[in-house]
């Protein structure tokens, strides 16, 4: 039987995702807070059951409504993961399905599920797959030599340039420096920002399993980073650096050093992020000698007659992004929260 998955079927729902094996930070019940509470999405988190009552899937799902950028149900916006998790294909088939016919009583333009691994049983069951980002992951040594020592030759060598630097790291839960980086940056590069409550919100809701790691040059923050950790892993996730941060190479100390805390924090496996492929972003990050995996996105129309093409390159997407890097950061910060809710 599958339902609706209630504020109170949290700690069910974490134990569940914590016990699969491919039960990620993204699939957490605590995203569905964070979205509703700080965002304003509508989140139908269903949940399988058995005859005893006993969870044995679970897949999260959000619907996101806007003249601009379309109506969709989508697994899981704001995060690189999602898609459903279950004890067996059957289960499994059946969440999707109900995904599907959801959609269609929603009247969305499309159902899109995220998976970190192909799923032949979409396609068979009318999803288009599109695979156009990837994701990287790699091992973290268990001291900072080793850590350095793996890193690729040329990118070591540049971090070894950032440790002569006299930056300095600071690790804590300080929303307020971040957020200015973070603006900053994503409106150099033309990109809406978020609003300063989700970041706030993923702190409230995640506590210990959130921290922001911030590089400074005397008293100046020039990179900062919030980090989620989860199971094995730390995933660097909301980042930026402002402009005097390339001149001392203060991005490529914040990475380094978030895999030196990490592993302090026991933590095994890091989770670079997702990219586009062939983008600036992914070429950074394969210098790091961290190799892409694909990301696996499937869609299921519904209203609209083509896939969506949200990517920065789409030339009708260009002019926007050249006058988004020319306004002021106050008018970026008070207007970008209105867009960015919709691109996730």
């Amino acid at each position: 039987m599958i339902v609706d998955a209630k504020k109170d079927d949290s700690v069910a729902w974490d134990s569940y995702v914590d016990r699969h094996i491919q039960g990620s930070f993204c699939h957490l019940f605590g995203w569905r807070n964070v979205i509703v509470d700080a965002i304003g999405h509508k989140a139908h988190y269903l949940k399988s059951v058995d005859s005893a009552g006993n969870i044995n899937g679970v897949l999260p799902l959000v619907e996101m409504k806007s003249r601009l950028f379309g109506h969709t149900l989508t697994s899981t916006p704001f995060c690189m993961y999602g898609g459903a998790l279950a004890d067996s294909a059957e289960v499994q088939r059946a969440l999707e399905n109900k995904a599907k016919e959801m959609g269609a009583s929603l009247a969305v333009d499309y159902v899109e599920l995220r998976y970190q691994t192909q799923q032949q049983q979409l396609i068979e069951n009318g999803f288009v797959e599109k695979s156009v980002h990837s994701y990287f992951e790699t091992d973290i040594a268990s001291n900072e030599d080793d850590i350095l020592t793996a890193i690729k030759k040329k990118q070591r060598a540049v971090v070894r340039h950032s440790l002569k630097n006299n930056l300095s790291c600071r690790v804590n839960q300080d929303v307020d420096c971040l957020y200015q980086i973070y603006a900053t940056s994503v409106r150099n590069l033309g990109t809406p920002v978020f609003s300063k409550s989700l970041f706030n919100a993923l702190v409230k809701e995640f506590g210990e399993n959130v921290d922001i790691l911030t590089i400074y040059s005397g008293d100046k923050a020039l990179s900062s980073v919030m980090s989620f950790y989860y199971k094995d892993m730390v995933m660097p996730y909301y980042g930026g650096g402002l402009a005097e941060a390339r001149q001392v190479k203060s991005n490529d100390n914040m990475y380094y050093k978030l895999m030196c805390h990490a592993a302090k924090r026991d933590k095994k496996r890091f989770d670079f992020g997702r990219s586009k492929n062939d983008s600036g972003a992914f070429k950074y990050k394969r210098t790091w000698g961290i190799e892409p995996k694909p990301l696996y996105h499937y869609y299921h129309l519904v209203k609209s007659e083509q896939l969506p093409n949200l990517n920065p390159n789409n030339p009708k997407y260009q002019k926007l992004i050249s006058i988004w890097q020319k306004l002021p950061l106050w008018v970026s910060k008070l207007v970008g929260p209105y867009l960015s809710k919709y691109l996730g």
